[in-house]
C-alpha cells in the first residue's frame, strides 16, 4: 500500500496492490473485503444502530464531518482492466468482489484498489482523528475477510474490536507532514522526502496493524532482545527506568505462560486502555487512589498487553471464540496478581483503616472481585453463556460480566484438573496458532488430550451455556474421628465441587467430588476439623455462598450471626448483614425530614429483601416513613424471567394537617425477549391498593367518601427504548366499591436522521362504573389527584404556588390549567411534541373529555418545552390554549410548569441502562 495521510483534512489516500492467495479447497469467484471505516458513514449501518441500541446519542447526533467513510473506490486487474465490486444492502461494512476470472485453489489473482478513507472522530470509539491533527487508524483499511466452513466470514463493525481478516503480509509506504510521527506495531523505516516524511512499514503473517499519527510524540520505546513495546500509557510518578523494570518483568510473564511473540513489536496506547479499562480502577477520581503508582501502571498495561498481544497472535474468529481470548487474558491477570501481589485487596489501601476492616468490601482479596461481577448479572438473570459469539452480548457482559467469567473458568478447571495441565494447553494452543488458522475444536482437543478426567462438563455447562452451580450441605453427622455430610444439589447443574475441612482457619482436607446430581452422602476423616464448608475459596463460580457452610462445634447455632455495617457492602456469606445509611427525604409538608434506613440490599440481588425506613417529620414533629418486604423469584429458562411478590407501605402527610397511609401488597412479573440486546421490556403488574387517610381542612378534595378507600389494580406495559426511537404501550383497570375505570396509552417518539424529534403521546380512559360525586377519583387533564399516591409529587394537595407547577405526565398529559380539568365519565388526549433547536421544542394537547350530564368538550393548549433531560429535568412554557393568550398573562410565571426528578435510585436508570 502507498498511504497519503493528510491530518489537516482528516482523510488517508490509498494506493493498494492486493495478491490474493486461494488457500481453501473451493474455487472462489467472489471475495469479499472488511470496509469497517465505512461503518461510520450514515445513522443506519450496524455499528449505528448498536450505538442506539445501547443510548449513545454523540453519534447520532453529530455533525456529518465527524463521521467517517470509504469513498471513490476503485479496483482493477493486474492488466488494468475493471473489476465490479458492491457494498452488500445491510452491509455497507463489506464490499463483495466478483473476479474476473476463478481462482482454483493454490492460485493467485492480484487485484489493484485506489480508495479514499475520511476518518470518523475519535470520540465516538477512540479512533479516528482527534486533537491537533493526532489520528488513530484502526480497522481502516479494505484486506479480505477471514475464510472459514467454506465462506467469507461476513461480520460488521458492532464496536467490539473483533474484526474477522485472512491472515497476510503487510508492505506499506507511508507518507505524512514533517511535523507529524508515525507510530506502528509494523517495522519501521523512516525517510524525509522535502516537507513530508516516509515511512516504511512491513510485518508477515499478521491479522491487522494500527497506526498512530502525532505531532508531538509521546509514545516511548522499551525494547528486550525478542520484542520492542511501545507505550504511551498514562502513569502517576513513575519514572522511565522503573516503567522499563516493569514493563520487562510483565514481558517475561506473559512469554513464560504463554509463549514468545511472533512479531518483532507490539503497541501498548492509552486509546487501547480507554476502550477496555480495568473497571474498578477506572472509576476513582485522581486524587482518591487506594493503589500504589506501581501497582495502578502494572493492572492497566498488562490487561491492554494481553488484549493486544492475544489479538495479534490468535488465529481464532474474533467474534465467535471470543471466549477463548477473554478466558487467557482474565485468567493471566489473576496469575499475575497471585504471583506478584498475593496480599492484595480489591480496595487496596483503603482495608488498612481501622474504621473499615467491617466491610467485606475492603477485606475481598482482589482476584475476588472477578466472581462478584460475574455474579451481579447472574443474579440479576442477565448473565449470558460465555460460549455465545460477542456480538449477542449486552455491554456489561460483553466488557465485564463474560470477560471475567472466562477467566474464573479457566481458574476453575486449572484447580480441579491441577497439575498444571491448563498452563500446559494454552501454551500448546498458543503455539499451533504461529503456523496455521484455528478454531476452537483446537483448543478443545488439546485440553481433552491432557485432562486425565472426563472434561464434558467445563465445555458443556461452564462454556455453553448458563446453567447456575449451587451446591448445599442438608445433613451432617460426626464422630470424633469422621465426619458423614450430604450435599444437595438445588440447580440439578452437575459439576466438580471441593469440600473443606477448616481447624479455625487452617485448611485440615480438600476433596473434590463429582457427580453429584441428586442428594449425595460422604464420609471422610474428620481431621480435628470444626467446619466444613463448599467451595470455602470460591474456585467455583457459584451462584449461593451463604449455603455453603455447617459448624461442628458442639451448641453452636449454624444460623449465621447478624452483622450491622453501615452505608453499602458486598455480600458476606457468613454474616446476615443489616445494612443502615441515614436518609432525607422531602415534601412540602413533612419538610426535610432526617431517617435512618434499615435494609439488606448489599450490591448482589438477593431472593428475599427488606427495607425499613422510619424518618422524623421536622414539619410536623412527627414520624413518619416506608417498608417494602419482596420475595424475587427468577426463572432462568422462561421468557417471565423475574416475578416479584412484595408488600410496601408509606405514611406521610399529604396536606399540612393530615397524613396518610398506604398498605400495597403487589405481585410484578418481567417478561424478555430470547435476544438478551433486544430493548424491548414486558412486565404485568397485580395490586390492591389501601388508603386510609387523615381528614383535612386543607385539602379541597377531602371529603367522607374519599378518606379510606381500597383499590384493585392491574397494568400490562411494554415498551422498547433506544435513542432514535422509543414505543410504549400500557394498561390499566381499577376496580374498587365506588368506581371501576379503565385506560390505555401509547406512546412513540423517534428521532431522525437530520436530529429533529418529535415525541407523541396518547391517552384514552372511561370510567366502567362510578358512584362518587367528587372529582377525586375522576380523569384529569393537567394534574391528577393521585389518589394511589403513585406519584412523587413534592406538594401533592397544592392548587396554587410554585409546587402546584409541578408536571407529571399522566393521564390528559396537559401542562395548561383549563378551567375545568376533570372527566368523570371518558378521556381521549393526543400529546406531541418537536424540537426546532437543540432542547428547545414546541408542544401541543389535544382532546376530548366527557362528564356526565354534560355534552363532549374540546380541549387543546401549546406552548414552548425544554427538554434539557428527557423525563428528568423539563421546563414548560404555556404560549395558547383554552385560556386563550397564556403568555399574556400578567402572573404568567405561575403558568410554567416543571420536571425535576429528585430520586436518586430513577437518576441511577439515567446511566447505567446502556448496561444491562
Amino acid at each position: 500500500m502507498v498511504v497519503d495521510i493528510k491530518p489537516e483534512e482528516k482523510t488517508v489516500h490509498v494506493q493498494q496492490e492486493l495478491t490474493f492467495y486461494n488457500q481453501t479447497h473451493k474455487i472462489l469467484t467472489t471475495v469479499v473485503l472488511n470496509d469497517w471505516n465505512n461503518a461510520y458513514s450514515s445513522k443506519t449501518t450496524p455499528l449505528a444502530k448498536r450505538f442506539s441500541d445501547e443510548f449513545v446519542r454523540s453519534f447520532h447526533v453529530a455533525r456529518d464531518e465527524e463521521r467517517g467513510s470509504t469513498n471513490n473506490v476503485s479496483i482493477q486487474d493486474a492488466n488494468g482492466k475493471k473489476v465490479e465490486w458492491e457494498r452488500m444492502f445491510e452491509q455497507p461494512d463489506l464490499i463483495l468482489v466478483s473476479l474476473p476470472e476463478a481462482v482454483h485453489p493454490n492460485q493467485k489473482i492480484i487485484l489493484k484498489l485506489n480508495y479514499s478513507i475520511k476518518l470518523p472522530s475519535d470520540r465516538f470509539t477512540n479512533y479516528g482523528y482527534g486533537e491537533n491533527g493526532k489520528m488513530y487508524l484502526k480497522n481502516w483499511f479494505l484486506t479480505p475477510a477471514r475464510f472459514e466452513d467454506g465462506n467469507f466470514l461476513k461480520y460488521s463493525n458492532n464496536n467490539l474490536d473483533d474484526i474477522a481478516n485472512a491472515v497476510s503480509d503487510f508492505d506499506l509506504t507511508v507518507k505524512v507532514p514533517q511535523q507529524f510521527a508515525v507510530i506502528s506495531d509494523l517495522s519501521s523505516v523512516k525517510n524525509n522526502e522535502n516537507t513530508n516524511s516516509i515511512y516504511q512499514l512491513s510485518g508477515k503473517n499478521r491479522i491487522d496493524f494500527s497506526i498512530y499519527v502525532e505531532q508531538n510524540d509521546n509514545f516511548h520505546s522499551f525494547r528486550k532482545s525478542d520484542i520492542e513495546v511501545v507505550t504511551n500509557l498514562k502513569s502517576n510518578n513513575l519514572d522511565d527506568v522503573r516503567k522499563a523494570l516493569l514493563i520487562s518483568q510483565m514481558m517475561d510473564f506473559v512469554k513464560e505462560n504463554i509463549g514468545p511473540y511472533p512479531h518483532k513489536k507490539l503497541v501498548i496506547s492509552q486509546a487501547d486502555y480507554e476502550r477496555n479499562p480495568f473497571y474498578g480502577l477506572n472509576q476513582l477520581p485522581s486524587f482518591l487512589s487506594p493503589f500504589q503508582d506501581d501497582f495502578l501502571f502494572e493492572i492497566k498495561f498488562m490487561k491492554t498487553y494481553l488484549n493486544n498481544y492475544l489479538k495479534t497472535s490468535l488465529r481464532l474468529d474474533p467474534r465467535k471464540d471470543n471466549w477463548i481470548y477473554d478466558g487467557m487474558q482474565m485468567y493471566l491477570m489473576m496469575r499475575y496478581i497471585d504471583e506478584f501481589y498475593p496480599e492484595s485487596k480489591m480496595m487496596g489501601s483503603i482495608s488498612k483503616f481501622r474504621i473499615l476492616r467491617n466491610y467485606n468490601l475492603t477485606n475481598l482479596p482482589f482476584n475476588n472481585q472477578y466472581s462478584y461481577f460475574y455474579m451481579l448479572m447472574a443474579r440479576k438473570n442477565l448473565d449470558q453463556p460465555i460460549g455465545d459469539p460477542k456480538n449477542t452480548f449486552i455491554k456489561f457482559n460483553e466488557q465485564i460480566a463474560g470477560k471475567y467469567r472466562a477467566g474464573l473458568s479457566f481458574k476453575y478447571l486449572d484447580h480441579y484438573l491441577q497439575n498444571d495441565i491448563v498452563d500446559k494447553s494454552l501454551k500448546e494452543f498458543y503455539q499451533i496458532n504461529l503456523q496455521k488458522q484455528t478454531t476452537r475444536e483446537d483448543f478443545e482437543q488439546i485440553l481433552r488430550t491432557n485432562s486425565p478426567k472426563d472434561i464434558d462438563w467445563f465445555f458443556n455447562t461452564i462454556i455453553d451455556s448458563r446453567e447456575i452451580v449451587d451446591y448445599k450441605f442438608s445433613d451432617i453427622s460426626k464422630t470424633q474421628d469422621s465426619v458423614t455430610f450430604t450435599i444437595k444439589n438445588r440447580t440439578n447443574t452437575t459439576v466438580p465441587i471441593p469440600v473443606y475441612g477448616l481447624k479455625g482457619k487452617e485448611i485440615v482436607f480438600k476433596e473434590w467430588y463429582e457427580n453429584i446430581s441428586t442428594d449425595s452422602t460422604f464420609t471422610v476423616e474428620r481431621k480435628e476439623a470444626d467446619k466444613i464448608v463448599i467451595n470455602y475459596k470460591n474456585e467455583v463460580p457459584e451462584f449461593n455462598l451463604r449455603n455453603n457452610w455447617k459448624s461442628m462445634k458442639p451448641f453452636f447455632p449454624n444460623n449465621r450471626p447478624f452483622k450491622f455495617v453501615f452505608m453499602k457492602d458486598l455480600e458476606d456469606p457468613y454474616y446476615n448483614q443489616i445494612l443502615y445509611v441515614p436518609t432525607a427525604t422531602y415534601n412540602l409538608y413533612d419538610g426535610i425530614s432526617p431517617g435512618i434506613r434499615f435494609h439488606n440490599k448489599t450490591i448482589l440481588d438477593k431472593p428475599f429483601i427488606f427495607d425499613i425506613n422510619p424518618a422524623y417529620s421536622a414539619n410536623t414533629q412527627s414520624l413518619i416513613g416506608s417498608f417494602s418486604l419482596a420475595i424475587n423469584q427468577f426463572n432462568r429458562k422462561s421468557e417471565a424471567f423475574n416475578n416479584r411478590y412484595s408488600i410496601s407501605g408509606n405514611y406521610f402527610h399529604y396536606a399540612p394537617d393530615a397524613t396518610y397511609l398506604k398498605i400495597n401488597p403487589t405481585a410484578v412479573f418481567r417478561f424478555r425477549e430470547k435476544d438478551f440486546r433486544d430493548n424491548r421490556k414486558r412486565g404485568l403488574l397485580i395490586r390492591q391498593v389501601m388508603v386510609n387517610r387523615q381528614e383535612s381542612n386543607y385539602d379541597l378534595s377531602f371529603d367522607e367518601n374519599n378518606q379510606n378507600y381500597s383499590v384493585f389494580n392491574a397494568k400490562y406495559s411494554d415498551n422498547k427504548t433506544e435513542i432514535t426511537k422509543h414505543f410504549n404501550l400500557s394498561t390499566d383497570l381499577q376496580l374498587s366499591s365506588k368506581f371501576g375505570k379503565s385506560s390505555v396509552e401509547l406512546g412513540y417518539r423517534k428521532l431522525f436522521n437530520d436530529n429533529r424529534q418529535i415525541n407523541i403521546r396518547f391517552f384514552a380512559g372511561a370510567f366502567l362504573y362510578n358512584t362518587t360525586d367528587s372529582d377525586f377519583f375522576s380523569f384529569a387533564l393537567d394534574r391528577p389527584t393521585d389518589y394511589l399516591f403513585d406519584y412523587n409529587y413534592y406538594g401533592r394537595s397544592e392548587t396554587s404556588g410554585l409546587f402546584s407547577q409541578q408536571l407529571i405526565i399522566a393521564e390528559g398529559g396537559f401542562k395548561s390549567k383549563l378551567v375545568n380539568p376533570y372527566a368523570n365519565q371518558w378521556m381521549a388526549t393526543t400529546n406531541a411534541s418537536f424540537n426546532i433547536w437543540n432542547w428547545v421544542e414546541i408542544y401541543g394537547d389535544a382532546g376530548f373529555m366527557k362528564n356526565k350530564n354534560q355534552g363532549e368538550q374540546f380541549v387543546y393548549d401549546s406552548g414552548v418545552r425544554l427538554n434539557l433531560v428527557t423525563d428528568y429535568f423539563e421546563l414548560y412554557f404555556p404560549v395558547y390554549s383554552n385560556n386563550g393568550w397564556e403568555i399574556a398573562d400578567n402572573n404568567y410565571q405561575e403558568k410554567i410548569r416543571f420536571i425535576v426528578t429528585l430520586s436518586p435510585s430513577v437518576l441511577v436508570n439515567l446511566f447505567t441502562r446502556k448496561w444491562f
